[in-house]
């Protein structure tokens, strides 16, 4: 297995702003860009006191609109070095930590971690799950009453995962584990000629109606293994992301979590491949991106 990027070698190609903005035009517009008002190719220069280029009749072009970075007073290479933390890491990146290595504030750092995860999920997509998919739902969160005795209180949040055995995982926030809610989900998902693996949940009983080759392993009977039929993969995700947010993150709201698990989803679906996390995230800003950004 390659290894990802060093700290030293991503210095040496990215040592100061102009770079990384150097490096942001060629991702999204290449040499040989046509100007929109002359038609010249390839007269773009960099301007002295502004992030854009200008051609020689002056239009202009910014290479970071619609992209994390636009309209951000943190330096360039500060940003492009918190996504080199992203995907060099397992457990995720805290605000605290992104402070400290990038001497911002807690305000700041904590946009910025927001916003890479926002951007992690764009870049990682949702490809159709096929093969032999296994498809279970969590509690994520949580925490105890005040005196530490009582039963847990209901601040969980429930989480539906579906991951394709030597393949891509997906994740959705839920609001219930009913029938409706799980179909809509996995139909959107899961290829029709996949083979379903599940726990016991009543949820999934109509699954082979819809064309799945669908069995499920009795938990409540401590059956956990059936032959290949098993969910011990995505229990697997689960107990990386639960481990990540205890020790890590130590809370995630349920209205911010979606942009934890599309972090975890993007370091899942790359795992066998650390070395194209990053190569990967800075390609893809060479895509159109969301207009949110």
């Amino acid at each position: 297995m390659a290894k990802p990027m060093t700290i030293i070698e991503f210095m040496k190609l990215f040592p100061d702003d102009d770079a990384c903005l150097e490096h942001l035009f060629q991702a999204r517009f290449g040499s040989e860009y046509k100007c929109a008002r002359c038609g010249d190719v390839g007269l773009y220069k960099k301007l002295t006191n502004m992030p854009a280029y200008t051609c020689s009749c002056g239009e202009h072009v910014h290479p970071m609109v619609g992209t994390p970075f636009y309209r951000s007073h943190t330096p360039l290479q500060k940003w492009f070095y918190a996504m080199y933390l992203f995907t060099t890491t397992r457990h995720g990146v805290p605000a605290k930590e992104l402070q400290r290595q990038l001497s911002v504030n807690y305000k700041t750092a904590y946009r910025m971690g927001m916003q890479i995860r926002k951007y992690l999920a764009y870049v990682d997509a949702d490809p159709p799950l096929g093969g032999h998919v296994e498809i279970d739902e969590t509690l994520v969160g949580g925490k105890h009453s005040g005196d530490g005795k009582g039963p847990q209180a209901q601040y969980k949040t429930i989480v539906l995962g579906m991951v394709e055995r030597n393949g891509d995982v997906i994740t959705r926030v839920i609001p219930n584990v009913r029938r409706k809610t799980l179909e809509a989900h996995i139909l959107k998902h899961v290829k029709r000629e996949a083979k379903v693996s599940t726990d016991e949940l009543h949820s999934y009983k109509r699954l082979w109606m819809y064309g799945y080759d669908h069995e499920s392993v009795n938990h409540f009977l401590k059956e956990y293994v059936r032959g290949d039929r098993h969910t011990n993969t995505i229990e697997g995700f689960w107990s990386i992301i639960k481990r990540s947010i205890r020790g890590t993150h130590v809370h995630v709201s349920s209205h911010r979590l979606p942009f934890y698990l599309g972090e975890f989803e993007f370091r899942w679906n790359l795992r066998r491949h650390p070395e194209k996390m990053f190569p990967t995230l800075l390609r893809r800003l060479s895509t159109s991106l969301p207009t949110d950004f």
